[in-house]
């Protein structure tokens, strides 16, 4: 099994910054990706930004050139620096992920961020 734990939501005015955190635990064999995904109030959760094992990025088009996103070498460690920000941005963010445990390859889930952009 794999635990996934999200960290950095808040709230922060138009044009702020937060970095998101996610950090993975248990009995990871392997990584192949891990990716940010967000669900706004009646919306449905979208892909927010995502990170392969090969080292390789993908963005949303909304969040391109304002969010980044990284993980570190041992693939324990998410994050995601997010700068100017705008209301639009406010949902739940996710962390997932792709690990090879025990029983195989499995997707995975963390609980959830709030990221609230008001002013």
């Amino acid at each position: 099994q794999v635990q996934l734990v999200e960290s950095g939501g808040g709230l922060v005015q138009p044009g702020g910054s937060l970095r998101l955190s996610c950090a993975a635990s248990g009995s990871i064999f392997s990584v192949s990706f891990m990716g940010w995904y967000r669900q706004a109030p009646g919306s449905q959760r979208e892909s927010v930004a995502t990170f392969f094992d090969s080292g390789n990025t993908m963005y949303a088009d909304s969040v391109r050139g304002r969010f980044t996103i990284s993980r570190d070498n041992a693939g324990n460690t998410m994050w995601m620096q997010m700068n100017n920000l705008q209301p639009e941005d406010t949902a739940v963010y996710y962390c997932s992920g792709r690990f090879r445990s025990g029983g195989g390859w499995n997707d995975y889930w963390g609980q959830g961020t709030q990221v609230t952009v008001s002013s």
